[in-house]
């Protein structure tokens, strides 16, 4: 049988921007025997994330995930596999790569381990990459934990509508318009107590200059920063670093991964939140296995509102 699959072309290097040409499209032929150990699946939605700018590198610059190595496709063992229950997610099966998969964990998780939120005590919360795979997730669930305000960054209008509109952002700052610091004082006159940050770097700054005495950052990603050759978490300019010591700010790398023993009743929570219409789910969908480079590379620069998708294969069709 031939099929057709992704591997990796060329790397952007550690300070370069990803491009769709990095990745190429190869027809193989796929073995007729299966080997112990190993399954044979058909392909209906990958994922493209953040993170995945770092396994373009030959040194991911991380002790948990591997570099992918030039012209080799991405191979797993079959016990490394989960299957999933569709009825979790009412059948939307790309919800598992998103809302109920690793990205709401990843803003569940780290919104209970890190977020320190207490119901009734009027916390505020700002969520940078808001109109993102996590950011989306994590405004709104830190409303349904117990803050009193949720304010979002993004970098477009459409963005800040949809945060305010349909996602129970208190408001929204479009950070490619206006002054950030004099938004985030007028939606946050209280100051900031709890930090969801997607970004990293002149955004994340701003906000921590804001942020109020024992106050917490929830720190997910660093995209601003993944096509430079820094350390992460990136170390924060003297002056911001200064602020975050004088006023206790707690700033710890949070690693989803070491929970897992919470995944089961983190994926029942955010399943039970969808189907009672308490969270949303946004995802922007690719069609095509040859778009997936495309796809990658408009998700780092900001293209995707939700999760993003490349759909390979219909669902009718199996």
């Amino acid at each position: 049988m031939i099929i057709q699959r992704v591997v990796l072309n060329s790397r952007p290097g550690k300070n370069g921007n990803p491009v769709a040409e990095n990745f190429r499209i190869e027809e193989v032929n796929l073995p007729d025997n299966i080997n112990e150990g190993q399954v044979q699946v058909r392909t209906l939605y990958l994922s493209v994330d953040p993170y995945m700018r770092c396994r373009m590198n030959e040194d991911t610059g991380s002790d948990y995930i591997t570099p992918w190595q030039l012209s080799q496709v991405v191979i797993l063992n079959g016990n490394s596999l989960e299957k999933v229950d569709p009825q979790l997610a009412n059948g939307h099966l790309s919800y598992f790569l998103g809302a109920i998969g690793m990205p709401g964990l990843t803003s569940l998780i780290g919104i209970q381990e890190k977020g320190h939120i207490t119901a009734g005590s009027n916390q505020t919360m700002v969520v940078s990459g808001a109109a993102g795979a996590c950011g989306s997730l994590a405004g709104q669930i830190g409303n349904l934990m117990g803050c009193s305000r949720v304010v979002g960054i993004c970098g477009t209008q459409e963005k800040c509508h949809l945060l305010t509109s349909e996602l129970g952002f208190d408001a929204a700052i479009n950070y490619k318009k206006g002054n950030v610091a004099e938004q985030l004082r007028e939606f946050c006159p209280a100051g900031v107590d709890v930090y969801f940050d997607n970004v990293g770097g002149d955004i994340s700054d701003t906000v921590i200059s804001q942020m109020n005495q024992n106050s917490h950052i929830i720190l997910c990603g660093q995209i601003s920063q993944y096509n430079k050759d820094v350390p992460y978490p990136p170390p924060l300019p003297p002056a911001v670093e200064a602020i975050q010591k004088e006023r206790n700010i707690t700033r710890e790398r949070f690693l989803v991964l070491n929970y897992k023993d919470k995944f089961e009743s983190g994926i029942l929570q955010l399943s039970q939140w969808f189907k009672e219409g308490k969270l949303k789910i946004k995802e922007t969908v690719v069609n095509g296995l040859e778009n997936m480079g495309v796809a990658f590379q408009s998700m780092m620069t900001g293209g995707n509102i939700g999760k993003q998708i490349v759909c390979i294969s219909e669902e009718t069709s199996l």
